[in-house]
């Protein structure tokens, strides 16, 4: 099907080799499903330290749980609640060193300790967001951050058929 070279060097081309295998996987599919599935599972396979990879999808002004890899997660997130819900609520990534000393934390899973949340924007409006979780304190830095932003950035208008 598909043959990617992703990089093992730096974050930066690590980034650049996940952006173009998303780019070659989601082009010109217009299933919002396949598409956050395939984004999920790329970036579960090629990012180091992840307990969990996976989207949430704004459904009747909450968040749904959408394509994952990882174990089984809490279904349904109020805005505004926990890192999912509060980068909905404030329409910006949100990167956690310690979740533990995230004030309403909801713990899908105990055994994480960071997590990345980046909302997926369709013309301002948040639509989904991706949730990364790693069992390492502090695993995200600030190439992680800028990395999945873009990453989102290029699958938002591709995942544009769930918005509500």
């Amino acid at each position: 099907m598909y043959q990617f070279d992703i990089a093992a060097g730096s974050k930066a081309e690590l980034y650049r080799d996940l952006h173009a295998a998303l780019d070659a996987l989601t082009a010109g599919e217009g299933d919002a499903v396949a598409n956050m599935a395939n984004a999920a599972s790329l970036i579960w396979q090629y990012l180091p330290d992840l307990n969990w990879a996976g989207f949430y999808r704004m459904v009747g002004g909450e968040l749904v749980l959408g394509p994952f890899q990882g174990k089984a997660a809490c279904i349904r997130i109020p805005v505004g609640k926990g890192v999912c819900g509060t980068a909905v609520a404030e329409a910006r990534t949100q990167r956690v060193a310690d979740v533990h000393a995230f004030p309403g934390h909801i713990a899908c899973d105990a055994a994480s300790r960071s997590e990345l949340v980046v909302p997926l924007l369709l013309d301002g409006t948040v639509i989904g967001v991706l949730d990364l979780d790693s069992p390492e304190p502090g695993w995200f830095d600030e190439e992680d951050q800028a990395g999945c932003e873009a990453l989102m950035a290029l699958l938002a208008p591709r995942v544009a058929a769930m918005a509500d």
